[in-house]
């Protein structure tokens, strides 16, 4: 297969398991943090060069879940009010946690409490439901998302 061809495939394939091609999400974080793609990809754990591979279409996939959900986590720090607004210190700071996170990646796991903080999120939720809407929707998410229904309770305790 043509590399042309095989990197058409593999943006199409990325667009499909990503939502959009890699190289504009990574681009949008090169922008964000105002950092070079090397060091992002040191923030990230994953090498330069594969990063680079993964942008331009030359592979299809990010091997490594850990690397993924890093990435997540910078994608919503960018959501933050000190890194929406350019701070240099909540950008920098922004890239230290994630860098310096161990993630856990499975099927009822996703790094929600990693990337924003558990206190964050439970006050978030807190804002927009009453405790006892909280715990009803637990209940009714419990069966097939464990995790967010635990987090759905622990906003409603007051935790």
């Amino acid at each position: 297969m043509e590399d042309h061809k095989i990197v058409q495939r593999n943006v199409a394939l990325q667009r499909e398991w990503y939502g959009e091609p890699l190289g504009d999400r990574v681009r949008r974080l090169v922008v964000a943090f105002n950092v070079s793609q090397a060091f992002l990809a040191e923030v990230l754990g994953i090498s330069a060069p594969m990063l680079s591979q993964v942008m331009s279409g030359r592979r299809a996939k990010i091997g490594n879940p850990v690397v993924l959900a890093r990435m997540i986590m910078l994608e919503r720090k960018v959501l933050t009010p000190g890194v929406a607004a350019g701070d240099a210190d909540a950008m920098q700071a922004a890239l230290e946690d994630v860098r310096d996170a161990r993630p856990t990646v499975g099927r009822d796991s996703f790094p929600v409490g990693a990337a924003f903080g558990d206190r964050a999120l439970l006050v978030a939720l807190r804002d927009i439901a009453e405790d006892e809407n909280l715990g009803h929707a637990a209940d009714r998410l419990d069966p097939e998302f464990p995790a967010i229904a635990e987090l759905l309770r622990r906003a409603g305790k007051g935790a």
